[in-house]
């Protein structure tokens, strides 16, 4: 039985031929896609010599669950990092780096967008747990179109011992709650920081929630009492970006 996994979308599959073509091994194309955004898949698959190939949209719509667009791409199995990858990626890092951690996001859309977002707004990594968790799937690396291919994702036996050797280099763990009394917007998140999202409904579990240095929540204005874990993932890695941006500025003109 083949090993192979098949990943599906353009971004997905562009951003695969980009930066790990070794392991693409073979791409296929639907019959009546023939477009700009295609040509360049095709070109960058030349350049890599990866197979293309061509198949009906009935046939290719039954290689995968979700909407391919007309591009699915055989490939070596998905690599989720190991804790020890978190020493590496810390150790060659300058400056105040910034980790996501997903206490427990079950649902792949969610995962999917929250790499994409993690990715946008410069975090170093996104870290979960080995058990209970959303990881790498078809789904997720085309709904973080092309996200999943860049920023490592790293899965972890024990997060309550991994924020404790995280929090002995000197990073500050700060969660989200929806009971907190500080905002997301008074927390400063400039310095090396741990960001912490909860689960789907549930939030954050109570160990991981002990181990926090600050909790903060996302100030809600109107009727709804909260956010989908993605979206509040998204506003609070932009305000840690629109932060560590405006200290820049100021420490440029100093």
């Amino acid at each position: 039985m083949s090993q192979l996994e098949k990943i599906y979308g353009v971004h997905a599959v562009e951003a695969l031929l980009r930066h790990h073509p070794k392991r693409v091994k073979q791409i296929w194309l639907a019959e009546s896609r023939n477009d700009p955004r295609v040509q360049t898949l095709v070109e960058l698959a030349n350049e890599n010599r990866v197979q293309v190939g061509q198949a009906e949209r009935r046939e290719m719509d039954a290689w995968v669950e979700g909407v391919h667009q007309g591009v699915v791409a055989e490939v070596s199995p998905s690599q989720v990092w190991g804790e020890a990858m978190l020493d590496e990626l810390l150790d060659r890092t300058d400056g105040a780096p910034l980790l996501l951690v997903l206490d427990g996001v079950t649902d792949p859309h969610n995962l999917g967008a929250c790499l994409r977002s993690a990715d946008a707004a410069g975090a170093l990594a996104v870290i979960v747990p080995k058990d209970k968790s959303a990881t790498l799937t078809p789904v997720v690396r085309k709904v973080a179109c092309g996200a999943a291919e860049v920023i490592p994702l790293v899965a972890v036996t024990n997060l309550a011992r991994t924020l404790e050797k995280l929090q002995q280099r000197g990073l500050w763990v700060v969660g989200t709650a929806g009971e907190a009394e500080v905002s997301i917007y008074d927390q400063d998140l400039t310095g090396p920081t741990i960001l912490i999202m909860g689960a789907e409904g549930k939030g954050m579990r109570r160990l991981t929630r002990e181990h926090c240095d600050y909790l903060v929540k996302l100030p809600m204005a109107g009727s709804v009492s909260s956010l989908n874990v993605s979206v509040a993932t998204g506003v609070c890695l932009f305000e840690a970006q629109r932060q560590r941006g405006v200290k820049a500025k100021s420490g440029a003109k100093k």
